[in-house]
Parts: C-alpha cells; sequence; structure tokens
C-alpha cells in the first residue's frame, strides 16, 4: 500500500510531464495575451488578427469573440481540449489529494490524543508501581523484623523452659541423692 506522500509525489510528477508536453501551448496562449494587450498597430497586423471580429473604421475598440467562436477558429483545438482534460484531471485529483491529507490529518490528531492519553496512563502506572515497591520493601522489612522478633521470644521461651528442666532435674537430683545418703547414714549407723 502506498503512503499519501508518495501519491502526491507521483501526481506532481506527472503533472510535471503533462505541463512540460504542452509547453508549446503554453508559450502559444502567453504570445496570444502579449499580442492581444499591446493590441494592433498597423493595418497588417490586424489582416491576421484572429480575436477580433473584423475591423470597422469606427473608433469603438474590437469586440472579442466568443470563447465558442475562438475554439472553432483555433487550430489547436485538440491540444486545448487535452489541456482542458488535464486540468479537469489535476483538479479531480487535487480534490482527492486534499481529502486523503484531511484524513490523514485527522487521523494524525487522534494518534496524537491516544498517544497523550497513552502517556499519561504510563506515567499513572509508573507512580504506581514505584509506590508498590516502595510499600512491598517496607513490608518485607517489617516482616523480617517480626520474624526476628518471633525467633527471638521462641528462643527465650526455649530457655526458659530448659531453665526450668534443668532446675526440676537439679532438684530431683538433690532430692534422690538426699535420700541415698539419709540410705547410707542409716545403714551405717547399726554397723
Amino acid at each position: 500500500m502506498t503512503s499519501w506522500r508518495q501519491d502526491y509525489l507521483l501526481a506532481l510528477e506527472s503533472r510535471d510531464k503533462s505541463e512540460q508536453s504542452q509547453k508549446a501551448l503554453y508559450d502559444a496562449c502567453a504570445a496570444t495575451g502579449l499580442e492581444i494587450e499591446k493590441g494592433p498597430t498597423d493595418s497588417a497586423d490586424l489582416s491576421h488578427t484572429t480575436l477580433a471580429e473584423p475591423v470597422s473604421t469606427s473608433t469603438e475598440p474590437p469586440k472579442l469573440l466568443s470563447a465558442q467562436k475562438l475554439v472553432q477558429a483555433s487550430p489547436n483545438t485538440g491540444i486545448l481540449e487535452k489541456t482542458r482534460t488535464d486540468l479537469s484531471e489535476a483538479q479531480r485529483s487535487k480534490a482527492v489529494m486534499q481529502s486523503r491529507l484531511q484524513d490523514a490529518t485527522n487521523d494524525l490528531q487522534q494518534l496524537k490524543l491516544q498517544s497523550a492519553r497513552d502517556r499519561k496512563r504510563l506515567d499513572e502506572l509508573t507512580s504506581d508501581k514505584a509506590t508498590l515497591t516502595l510499600r512491598l520493601k517496607d513490608r518485607d522489612e517489617e516482616l523480617k523484623g517480626k520474624t526476628k522478633l518471633l525467633e527471638l521470644n521462641m528462643a527465650e521461651d526455649q530457655a526458659q523452659r530448659l531453665k526450668k528442666e534443668n532446675e526440676d532435674l537439679v532438684e530431683r537430683w538433690m532430692k534422690r541423692m538426699g535420700k541415698e545418703a539419709d540410705a547410707m547414714n542409716e545403714a551405717s549407723k547399726f554397723n
């Protein structure tokens, strides 16, 4: 699919080629325009002028032929028709190009608006991500602290339990040793 720029450039190249091929017609029209602008200067010039009615002796300015008479009088009727066709085609092409340009401009505006909305949304999401990352980091640190505190509490509880067990064992051992000592003392009294 070709872009509108390529189409536009091709249309310009085509127009330039058409204008170059019609250069002789343009030059003839320019020369005729200059002759009309100058006006007839002597009777010899009046004999081959095709744009005016037959010369009268009155002081009125010569009347210009109608477009239809000019077309009939012109030997370049084919060229004129081709030029009209080319002009019509160029105008149609221009209208199509302008329509496509307007569509492309509208699409561009829509894309710019969408891009601005997307950029704003991206900025919001980036900000949200940064906030959530910070919260997650804080939460991780809090959990690590709670874990260490729990471990410390468990270690203290275990130390208390072991201390109590140790005290119980020592107390039972002391009672046992005391009973054994008493038993030995009792046994030695009778001997």
